[in-house]
């Protein structure tokens, strides 16, 4: 049985703010950053220029073909949101092309707003997760900062400590992770096999039908892991690398600080169970 937060705080947030509205974007995906060529990438782009694929309209011109054209990479990308609050609240809907002075603050402002809405994201499922008020509380008052910065001025955004604010959330996201899933160890269903700890090399790993509850992967190689029917309750995925792994009936639906770019990059499909703040990637139901 899943362990329920006795006194939950609802997050102030609305998470749809945090999620992608490309109609609304300038395609500053497409733009701001730069890629190699690679598997992920069939060309090499520079960071600040146009993909060749990107149509006038700022839409992508393969965006149905992308993965059997080589563009996988670009089926991973989320920008929680901060693509379409760049480009019209910060920039007034005036595009990088009809006023190409811009770019440059408008690219880097894109990279910071992206950092801050992902944090905003995860403090908003720490808020829902954890047990105790006080973190919660706590939890509340960082994502106010962080909000404020997000909701203000190009300078301030430009100019605010982004790694500073990325040492708070992860200190908090830390001290919840710890407190979530120590409940799934008093329950007497937490998992201590030694080789599932943070950062751990578990690629290709044969996990399939494992009972993972509980267990730390913080930032862990899952690349081509097999976690077909595993049950992930109770587990911390916070920067877990997650390319190709097998999610097939895999139970995700309570794991911890999971983001749709993670499901995005893995292999899954309709029998794979997870948050109902995630979305099954297109290449799933197709696959």
């Amino acid at each position: 049985m899943t362990p329920t937060p006795q006194n939950r705080i609802t997050p102030t947030l609305d998470l749809g703010q945090l999620r992608p509205d490309c109609g609304n974007c300038f395609a500053l995906c497409c733009t701001a950053f730069g890629f190699t060529r690679s598997a992920d990438f069939a060309i090499d782009k520079p960071a600040g220029t146009p993909c060749r694929n990107l149509g006038q309209d700022f839409s992508c011109t393969i965006h149905d073909r992308l993965r059997p054209r080589g563009f996988s990479g670009c089926t991973v990308f989320d920008c929680f949101g901060a693509g379409q609050a760049v480009s019209q609240r910060l920039f007034g809907g005036i595009s990088w092309r009809d006023n190409p002075d811009s770019q440059h603050v408008m690219f880097a402002a894109f990279k910071s707003m992206r950092q801050l809405h992902e944090m905003l994201w995860h403090l908003a499922e720490a808020q829902a997760r954890t047990f105790d008020s006080y973190a919660a509380e706590d939890a509340k008052e960082l994502a106010g900062r962080i909000d404020a910065i997000a909701g203000g001025t190009v300078p301030g955004l430009l100019s605010c400590d982004i790694e500073g604010l990325h040492g708070e959330v992860r200190g908090t996201l830390m001290e919840i992770s710890e407190e979530v899933r120590a409940a799934y160890f008093a329950d007497g269903g937490g998992h201590l096999d030694p080789d599932l700890q943070p950062g751990a090399d578990l690629m290709g790993a044969n996990l399939r039908q494992r009972r993972l509850c509980g267990a730390d992967l913080r930032g862990a190689y899952l690349i081509g892991a097999d976690l077909r029917g595993a049950d992930l309750a109770g587990v911390d995925l916070l920067g877990a690398d997650l390319r190709d792994a097998r999610l097939d009936g895999a139970d995700l639906s309570a794991a911890l600080f999971l983001t749709q770019p993670q499901l995005n990059s893995a292999m899954g499909s309709s029998a794979t169970v997870l948050p109902p703040r995630l979305s099954p990637p297109s290449h799933w139901l197709v696959g």
